[in-house]
């Protein structure tokens, strides 16, 4: 068995109720940009010195997610690409909200980590079992990709 499947089969195992289902299909994307956007705020004037940029997209969350986009690759090209994809949508929604000047991305970001994951263990709650990354921290990764495979599924298309 590929790797990928053993991963998301092993995942999937503390994820059966349909109520903690829907959570995670809300709160995983929620958690995973939040993560994004509290690395976008992080000041990247050392970083685009080194690359003689002042590109906006020359941050250390793009750099932390070119990393993630790798860790991916080695479980599934397609499911990678798919992972690039909302990556991006990330990215652009992490750069939106620096220009509205409402409130800090940092700080909005900290708000939504924190509902989300009030959301997961409510919904782990109702599953009656832990949260998959307490055997395994890779979990935490597998979580999106998790996501996606059910959008390949229904697409048809093979991960």
């Amino acid at each position: 068995m590929r790797k990928i499947n053993q991963l998301l089969r092993e995942y999937g195992e503390s994820h059966q109720n349909p109520t903690n289902k829907r959570v995670h299909w809300v709160c995983v994307p929620l958690i995973f940009f939040s993560i994004v956007a509290i690395v976008w705020s992080i000041p990247s004037d050392a970083l685009q010195s080194l690359v003689n940029s002042q590109s906006p997209w020359v941050n250390w969350a793009s750099l932390v997610l070119l990393i993630v986009f790798i860790y991916y690759l080695t479980l599934s090209v397609p499911l990678a690409l798919g992972m690039l994809a909302f990556s991006a949508v990330c990215l652009l929604a992490s750069y939106a909200l620096s220009q509205l000047n409402f409130l800090p991305v940092w700080a909005l970001a900290l708000i939504i980590f924190i509902i989300a994951w009030i959301g997961q263990f409510y919904g782990h709650k109702v599953e009656g079992k832990k949260p998959s990354f307490f055997k395994d921290i890779q979990f935490l990764m597998i979580g999106p990709a998790w996501l996606m495979h059910f959008i390949f599924k229904r697409l048809g298309i093979d991960y």
